[in-house]
């Protein structure tokens, strides 16, 4: 039987099997209380995550239920594990609490972002980052999210992408309410309302090295509306073919705004912005770097690198390992979840279901072999 204790963490308390000791809070995010621990069992540090009130309304709880399902299903070094989940409630009566175990890395990109990065550290994040983007799209997954505060690095340069964005039916029309959340890295097609296909995550990821190298947000728009201005001032209109794709009432807004030509990649990112070229074997450069930041800025997607070419640009393939780009592909995700009315009740069952059936995977092998590249570390 196992047996749980409290702790009280800032305003939260956190009731947790005794095998968890060392319990120091880690903050909050948008889904709940995250606090670092030590597993006695496992003897290794981990995240113990307690999610905020799942079932105060039917969005969170799907939103618990997808992130559990989709954490479970998903195995690849670069995206973030999870290595057991529990409730300290006996009975589906007494159920709010779920508690997931994933483990624990240093900091966020938010943090990296402002440090001096080489080439080297630049183009090894960005790699691992189209790894883990490229295993979810295999599980039919499609981000639509990715941001520098839900992605996450150890000092050793190992990068993990920590959630698993939006749902498909969590989508966004253009004069939406504005910002109760980040939307400065989410693609034109996202703030639009467009359809959507694979990379609409490789702008996200474009925003991301575009920051690495500015060290600042590329477009901080205020709502949709400023944001789509930001993007448009910086990159040019795009082409007529692009607003014939748009939806009416969206396109006349689009149209009626001020024509721009925007900047050359050049002017946006002139070369006392990046790092010296590399010396080591890698040889990388500017000029590469801006090479892929341009092909990934694009506005219009299909007109935008895809993953597996983004993969093989020469500014990323110096890290190019057949088992972490290709490794085995996840279960395929149920998307009708996503598409699934039920009421809160309802996901409440699921939920517990889920985590009462929940035995924690083995722990992973202690020897894998190291990837054919030599990584870079991100101490300074």
């Amino acid at each position: 039987m196992v047996q749980f204790y409290s702790v009280t963490l800032g305003d939260s308390v956190f009731t947790i099997p005794t095998r968890y000791t060392e319990l120091v809070s880690r903050g909050a995010g948008a889904q709940g209380m995250v606090c670092a621990a030590y597993d006695t069992v496992t003897q290794q540090n981990v995240a113990i995550k307690k999610l905020s009130r799942p079932f105060q309304n039917v969005t969170h709880a799907k939103r618990a239920y997808r992130e559990f399902k989709l954490m479970k299903l998903v195995n690849h070094k670069n995206i973030i594990g999870l290595l057991n989940a529990f409730t300290p409630q006996k009975s589906l009566e007494e159920f709010q609490d779920v508690y997931l175990v994933m483990e624990l890395m240093d900091a966020n990109l938010c943090q990296v972002i402002q440090m001096d990065l080489d080439h080297e550290r630049m183009s090894y994040l960005l790699y691992q980052m189209l790894c883990g983007i490229k295993h979810l799209h295999l599980a039919g997954i499609i981000h639509r999210d990715l941001k520098p505060s839900n992605i996450v690095v150890k000092s050793d340069c190992t990068l993990k992408i920590l959630d698993f964005g939006l749902a498909r039916t969590a989508g966004t029309t253009f004069m939406m309410t504005p910002y109760v959340v980040t939307r400065y890295y989410r693609a034109p097609e996202v703030i639009l309302g467009m359809g959507y296909t694979e990379n609409v995550d490789i702008w996200s990821v474009g925003c991301i090295m575009g920051e690495m190298i500015r060290g600042g947000v590329l477009f901080p728009g205020t709502d949709h509306i400023d944001q789509w201005n930001k993007i448009i001032e910086q990159l040019g209109t795009p082409s007529a073919a692009f607003m014939a794709r748009l939806q009416p009432t969206v396109r006349n807004y689009v149209e009626n705004r001020p024509r721009y030509t925007g900047y050359s990649f050049e002017r946006l990112f002139p070369d006392i912005l990046f790092p010296s070229d590399s010396n080591e074997h890698n040889r990388l450069k500017a000029s590469q770097a801006r090479d892929l930041l341009s092909r990934m800025l694009v506005i219009d997607p299909e007109r935008r690198i895809s993953v597996d070419e983004a993969l093989l640009h020469p500014y990323i393939n110096v890290w190019y390992d057949e088992g972490e780009v290709n490794a085995p592909a996840p279960a395929s995700y149920d998307h009708s979840v996503d598409e699934r009315e039920h009421t809160v009740e309802q996901w409440k069952q699921l939920i517990y279901q889920e985590v009462v059936e929940y035995s924690a995977p083995p722990p992973p092998a202690p020897h894998q072999p190291p990837p054919d590249h030599a990584q870079p570390a991100l101490t300074t």
